[in-house]
C-alpha cells in the first residue's frame, strides 16, 4: 500500500508551487506601499512594464515605459542609472527577473511593484 494517494501528491505539489512562487515574489519586495510610491514618483521614477506589446496595449499604467523582458538586456540604454525604475507586468514575476537584470547592469534604485495594476492612477 502507498504511503501517499496520486491525489495526496497532487495536493502537496500544488501546495509547494504556490509556497515557492510566494517566497520568490515575497524576496522580491514587491510591495510598495503608497508612500513609497509616492515618494519615489516624487524622484522622477520611470515605471518600466516588461510584458510584452500585446499585453502592455490591453493596459497600463499611465506614463509607463514598455520593454519586454526579453528585449530588456539589450535596451538599458533607453534608462536612467540616475532615476529610481518601478518595474511591473503581470504577476510580479517577469518584473522580478527584471530587477535582477537591472541591478547586475548598475541600477541602483529598483524596485518589482509587482502587478502593473497597482500603479494605476
Amino acid at each position: 500500500m502507498p504511503l501517499f494517494s496520486p491525489s495526496d501528491l497532487v495536493t502537496y505539489a500544488v501546495f509547494a508551487v504556490v509556497a515557492v512562487w510566494f517566497l520568490f515574489i515575497r524576496k522580491r519586495g514587491t510591495a510598495l506601499t503608497a508612500p513609497e510610491l509616492q515618494a519615489l514618483r516624487a524622484k522622477g521614477a520611470v515605471i518600466l512594464d516588461v510584458r510584452s506589446p500585446a499585453e502592455y496595449a490591453q493596459g497600463h499604467a499611465a506614463g509607463s515605459r514598455n520593454i519586454p523582458l526579453g528585449e530588456l538586456s539589450g535596451r538599458l540604454s533607453e534608462l536612467r542609472k540616475d532615476k529610481p525604475v518601478l518595474a511591473c507586468c503581470a504577476s510580479g514575476m517577469r518584473s522580478g527577473q527584471a530587477v535582477g537584470i537591472l541591478k547586475r547592469a548598475g541600477f541602483t534604485e529598483v524596485r518589482n511593484a509587482g502587478r502593473w495594476t497597482t500603479l494605476k492612477d
